[in-house]
């Protein structure tokens, strides 16, 4: 068994200069680093996200509870923001079970951030600032969701229907049949589309690229700008063809949040993956009032990766789960 780190020393270091230069970045901007609790009570409705589930076991064996390793700081870094803490920070250990490979480890490093004033737009300008400060990247490219499949596929992905976009999704070779994805929906048909078709050619050169204003059926936490169509504004960062960051124009209204985190559940139910109970604290919050914000979480560890070349995330680990 080989007890050695996975990562060579000089890469280390990297990470460290790296962090270093994220909390002078944040400093200088005035945004507080802040700590909340890597358990929760709550785990992410999201059915494509699986959480790890443990039990806290009180002294004398009474009242035990089962807790969840946080996906994200999402939800308690937004009770702060309910709370009038102002914009804040956080560089944190998050858990996604069932995720290994060349990009995932089950436990990885999230630099989340919130800003109070910002909406999705300038959000995307402080994360240009952050890329050319800590990663030496060029200025960012722009460009909407809808122009993104229009300039490489010819498909309009906030206008054609389910046959169209299934028929694009064939003729692009994306799938050979339909066999293996009955029951796929529209979301998943543009997905893989994305994925196979067109983030190869995003954040090419050494300039990131963000895509923005996404369909509003994909507005996960996003606030959603009416049409005709309406879009959700959101976004996404790209890196040599690798996603590092998922930016939102944060949902304020509770009623709203608790129907999409219903929906989730719903869709959980119908897969057949466990329930998730809803964080009522976090609803509790937002009914309190959640300032005007925006958000964004971006993976340090695929940031790390494109800044020293590596190939596999194990290379930017001390100890990734095969050596852990």
């Amino acid at each position: 068994m080989d007890w050695h780190p996975s990562s060579p020393l000089v890469v280390m270091q990297k990470r460290a200069e790296m962090l270093a230069q994220i909390r002078a970045f944040f400093a200088s901007c005035g945004v507080l680093e802040v700590d909340t609790p890597v358990l929760s009570v709550a785990g992410a409705t999201d059915p494509h996200i699986a959480s790890f589930v443990t039990e806290y076991r009180p002294e004398g064996g009474e009242g035990r509870q089962c807790f969840y390793l946080h996906t994200s700081p999402e939800f308690p870094m937004k009770r702060l923001l309910a709370a009038g803490v102002g914009s804040i920070y956080q560089v944190c250990k998050v858990f996604r079970n069932g995720e290994q490979g060349r990009w995932h480890n089950p436990e990885f490093t999230l630099l989340e951030w919130y800003r109070v004033g910002f909406d999705h737009h300038a959000l995307m300008d402080e994360m240009d600032a952050l890329l050319a400060e800590v990663a030496g990247c060029g200025p960012a490219l722009r460009v909407t969701y809808r122009d993104v499949f229009l300039q490489n596929t010819g498909l309009d992905p906030l206008e054609a229907d389910i046959p169209e976009v299934r028929e694009k999704a064939l003729a692009l070779g994306v799938v050979a049949s339909l066999d293996s994805l009955e029951g796929i929906d529209r979301n998943g048909w543009l997905d893989l589309i994305l994925t196979h078709r067109i983030v190869d050619t995003l954040g090419q050169n050494g300039r990131p690229t963000f895509v923005y204003d996404y369909p509003a059926s994909q507005a996960a936490m996003a606030q959603v700008r009416p049409g005709p169509p309406a879009v959700a504004e959101r976004f996404e960062v790209y890196l040599g063809g690798v996603e590092l960051a998922n930016g939102f124009h944060e949902l304020r209204d509770p009623k709203e949040q608790r129907k999409r985190l219903e929906a989730d559940r719903e869709e959980r139910h119908r897969m057949g993956l466990p329930l998730i109970p809803l964080d009522e604290r976090l609803l509790d919050a937002l009914s309190h009032g959640l300032p005007p914000c925006a958000g964004v979480a971006l993976g340090i560890d695929r940031l790390l990766m494109a800044v020293t070349g590596a190939t596999s995330i194990d290379a930017v680990l001390a100890f990734p789960v095969g050596r852990a």
